[in-house]
C-alpha cells in the first residue's frame, strides 16, 4: 500500500477540473490502523503517512469506493458519496481431490494460515488451540505463511512450515497451485479489524479450504455455521474445537468447503465488479 506519490496527488488537485471523475478506492481504515498498537511499529508508520494524505484525496473524489460494509460505515461522515465493492475472486476454484482421503500420519491434513504481519496479534490469540491440536494428533500439519515473524510459539511445531510471505502477484501463482484443507481467519474486534472484508473467505476457498472463521462481521456477513465454513468465538478453547471437528469429520469438511466454494463462486463473481463500474461509465452509480 505505497499511497499516492506526492507529485501524483498535486497534479490531480490541479488538473482536478479537466477530469471526468475520480473514484477513491479504499480497503482498509488508515487512522484505525495507524492507531493500533498491536500492530508492527513500520506497518503503523507507513499507515500513519497514508492517513495523513487522505483528507486531500477524500477531497478530490467524486465517489469513495469500499471493500467491506465496515468502512462504508466509517467513512459515512467523511464524503457525501460512498459506495460499496466487496473484493472479487481473482483465482479459479479447485477441484477438491484433496479431501478424497481422511487425515492419517501418512497423509496429514493441512491447516493454512496466510494473513500478513497486520494480523500477528489475531494468530497469537489462537495459537494455543494450534499447540494444542499439534500436540494431540499427528495427522495435522501447518503452514503460517509469515516467515521471519512467525510468533515464537508456533515456530517450535514439528510438523508446520514457515515459507516467507510473498508479492501480491506471485502469491495468487502460489494459491493456484497449494491446497489446503482448513483456513484459518482470526480477527479480533479492534478499529482497524473492524474495516476488513471477506477477502480470506475467497483466498480459502481458492486454496480448496473450509476456514474457520471470527463469529464477527465481515465473516458473519456470508459464512453460514456448519454449512459453508466454521465460526469461532474468541477464545482458544473454540478454535480448538473447530479444528477437531473438522479433522474427525472429514466427510462433513468436505461437504463445508465444496459449500464454501459455490459461496466465493456467487458473492466473488467478477460480473459484479464489471457491471459496478459499467454503470459508472454511464452516469449511473450503483446504490452504496
Amino acid at each position: 500500500m505505497p499511497g499516492l506519490a506526492p507529485d501524483w496527488l498535486r497534479w490531480l488537485e490541479r488538473h482536478r477540473g479537466s477530469l471526468a471523475s475520480v473514484h477513491y478506492l479504499i480497503d482498509d481504515d488508515l487512522s484505525a490502523a495507524a492507531e493500533d498498537r498491536s500492530l508492527p511499529a513500520a506497518y503503523r508508520a507507513r499507515m500513519a503517512r497514508l492517513a495523513r494524505q487522505q483528507p486531500r484525496l477524500l477531497a478530490l473524489a467524486d465517489e469513495v469506493v469500499v471493500a467491506s460494509r465496515g468502512l462504508a460505515t466509517q467513512l459515512a461522515d467523511r464524503h457525501p458519496r460512498v459506495a460499496l465493492l466487496t473484493p472479487p475472486l481473482l483465482a479459479p476454484l479447485p477441484p477438491l481431490a484433496h479431501f478424497d482421503s481422511p487425515p492419517t500420519i501418512e497423509s496429514p491434513w493441512w491447516v493454512g494460515f496466510h494473513g500478513t504481519r497486520a494480523h500477528l496479534a489475531d494468530l497469537r490469540h489462537i495459537a494455543p488451540a494450534l499447540m494444542r491440536v499439534h500436540e494431540a494428533r499427528t495427522d495435522v500439519a501447518f503452514e503460517v505463511m509469515l516467515g521471519a515473524h512467525m510468533p515464537d510459539e508456533l515456530s517450535r511445531l514439528w510438523r508446520c512450515d514457515t515459507p516467507s510471505p510473498l508479492p501480491w502477484p506471485r502469491f495468487r501463482d502460489y494459491q493456484r497451485q497449494r491446497r489446503m484443507h482448513i483456513g484459518l481467519a482470526p480477527l479480533l474486534d479492534t478499529p482497524f479489524n473492524r474495516g476488513k472484508s471477506f477477502i480470506k473467505f475467497l483466498d480459502i476457498a481458492a486454496m480448496g479450504g473450509v476456514g474457520i472463521y471470527s463469529r464477527r462481521a465481515p465473516y458473519t456477513e456470508i459464512v453460514e455455521d456448519g454449512v459453508n465454513g466454521l465460526l469461532a468465538d474468541d477464545t482458544p478453547e473454540a478454535w480448538y474445537r473447530c479444528l477437531a471437528w473438522l479433522l474427525d469429520h472429514p466427510g462433513q469438511a468436505a461437504r463445508m468447503a465444496r459449500a464454501a466454494a459455490e459461496t466465493a463462486r456467487r458473492v466473488g463473481d467478477i460480473r459484479h465488479a464489471v457491471a459496478f463500474w459499467r454503470d459508472r461509465d454511464r452516469g449511473e452509480p450503483a446504490g452504496s
